[in-house]
C-alpha cells in the first residue's frame, strides 16, 4: 500500500460518512467497520495520511470512543457520531481529536443557527414535545458525523498543502 492509497481510502470513507449522514442521518456499522479496518491497515503498513502508528491508532480510537460516550449516554448525541469519532481517532491520532471536535462543533453550531432561521423556530419552543429540536425536510437535527468527517478532510488538505496545524 502506498501513501496515496491511504489518502484515497480516508477521503472515500469520509465522503461516504458525510453523504450517509446528510441523506439519512444514519451511518451503518459496515461503514464504521470499514473505516476502522482501513485506519488500522494504513497504520500497520505505514501508509496512513496522518502518519499514525498502530499504537497511536489504537489509543486514538479508544480516546475518541470514550470522550463522546457521555454525550450519547445523556441522549445528546447519536451512537454513529460517537463511533465516527472513534474511527477518526484511529485515522488521525489522539492529538487531533480536540481540534476536530472543536471544528465540527463550530460547523454544527452554524448549521443549527441556519436551521433556526430556515424553520423559523422560536427559541422558547426548543426542546419541547420530546422530539428532535430541529427537523427540516424530515431530517432530524444536525448531521454531526458529517461535520466531523468534513473537518478531518479539511485538516488533511491543509496538511498536504503545507498550511496544516
Amino acid at each position: 500500500m502506498s501513501f496515496a492509497t491511504g489518502i484515497g481510502l480516508f477521503i472515500a470513507w469520509a465522503a461516504v460518512v458525510a453523504i450517509s449522514d446528510c441523506r439519512a442521518r444514519r451511518i451503518s456499522n459496515s461503514i464504521i467497520v470499514a473505516g476502522l479496518a482501513a485506519a488500522f491497515g494504513c497504520a500497520l503498513f505505514g501508509c496512513g495520511p496522518f502518519g499514525i502508528s498502530l499504537l497511536q491508532a489504537g489509543i486514538g480510537a479508544l480516546v475518541g470512543l470514550f470522550s463522546l460516550l457521555p454525550f450519547f449516554a445523556f441522549g445528546l448525541m447519536g451512537a454513529a457520531d460517537v463511533k465516527v469519532f472513534a474511527v477518526l481517532g484511529a485515522w488521525c491520532g489522539m492529538h487531533a481529536l480536540l481540534g476536530l471536535w472543536m471544528a465540527a462543533s463550530l460547523a454544527a453550531g452554524i448549521h443549527a443557527l441556519w436551521l433556526l432561521i430556515v424553520t423559523r423556530t422560536r427559541l422558547a419552543g426548543l426542546g419541547q414535545n420530546g422530539r428532535a429540536t430541529f427537523e427540516l425536510a424530515g431530517k432530524a437535527s444536525t448531521p454531526y458525523a458529517a461535520c466531523l468527517s468534513v473537518a478531518a478532510t479539511l485538516w488533511l488538505v491543509l496538511r498536504a498543502t503545507g498550511r496544516g496545524l
